[in-house]
């Protein structure tokens, strides 16, 4: 099984090895970017052996959006270069357009399709090419100072987890959570300390939860969570333990030992039978008014 991980993973992945005689050796970085899809401006970085395109968790290239199989496409190499096949998937493997029925050759530039929406791009990278993707695609879907995911992307992601969630009779969970008090720290400590605390928040937030699951910065000093294929009472127990997490973390900055807490409101699909995004952020966020209505520094759910 290859090995593949998406631009924003801790991980680096190892080059692609075997490559036809062809490839450029400076170029020697087999990749795939989403191009059209809920996962759009996503590379994954292709190592060795082979990698399964599907929405299925152990494919190499996950990809969720409507009409993808669990295993639906598969990617492979040798010397004489790199290879694409369908596997039977319900909906059909495109390349440029055209769907393959056999094993086809790829080649810089390809276009493939899986699925209704999703398209990826195939082609060779260097370092340079890595750099500037990763540059660019994190400044259109990244919150600048905490690195989180952006409202834009929560929202994208949201719709397709949603979507998925009631196609496929799934749970999603959403949490949306608030810094109590955050105002304060800002009038007594600055607005520099205020950036210290929620940076160092955001970061225990991505410590906590899986690697498929969302964290973003919705605004200010609030944050929001999906939790994918996550019922109510897991998503509750994960909220109780963020809450936790955050009134036990100290801030140091400036000499200061600065310390916050958190409240936090979730809605679950399919507890709340939301048809849209707006009605589950709704209930998300009625939830998270009554965290703070009755006391703050606790967990309400909707």
């Amino acid at each position: 099984m290859a090995e593949a991980e998406d631009w924003d993973s801790d991980t680096t992945a190892t080059d692609l090895t075997s490559l036809s005689e062809h490839t450029d050796p400076s170029r020697s970085r087999a990749c795939l970017t989403v191009i059209t899809g809920s996962a759009a401006g996503t590379m994954f970085r292709i190592t060795r052996g082979d990698a399964v395109i599907g929405r299925s968790p152990t494919a190499a290239i996950r990809v969720v959006d409507d009409g993808v199989s669990r295993n639906h496409a598969r990617i492979r190499h040798d010397s004489n270069g790199l290879f694409l096949e369908d596997l039977e998937s319900r909906n059909g493997t495109y390349v440029n357009g055209a769907r393959i029925s056999e094993s086809t050759t790829l080649r810089e530039g390809d276009k493939i399709q899986v699925g209704r929406t999703t398209v990826l791009r195939f082609a060779f990278h260097d370092e340079l090419d890595d750099s500037f993707h990763d540059n660019l695609v994190s400044s259109a879907l990244r919150d600048p100072l905490t690195r989180l995911f952006n409202k834009r992307y929560l929202l994208d992601r949201l719709d397709s987890e949603l979507k998925f969630a009631r196609r496929h009779n799934t749970a999603v969970s959403l949490l949306m959570l608030d810094l109590d008090h955050f105002k304060k720290i800002n009038d007594t400590h600055g607005h520099l300390a205020g950036d210290a605390v929620l940076t160092n928040l955001a970061a225990i937030m991505l410590k906590a939860v899986r690697n498929e699951d969302v964290v973003a910065r919705f605004g200010g000093e609030e944050l929001a969570i999906i939790l994918r294929a996550t019922p109510m009472e897991p998503a509750s127990l994960l909220a109780e333990r963020l809450r936790k997490l955050v009134e036990q973390t100290v801030t140091h900055y400036g000499g200061q030992d600065l310390r916050a807490t958190v409240s936090i409101g979730i809605a679950s699909f399919p507890t709340t039978p939301a048809e849209t995004v707006e009605q589950l952020m709704e209930a998300a966020d009625r939830a998270l008014y009554r965290a703070k209505h009755d006391g703050r520094n606790r967990v309400s759910r909707a």
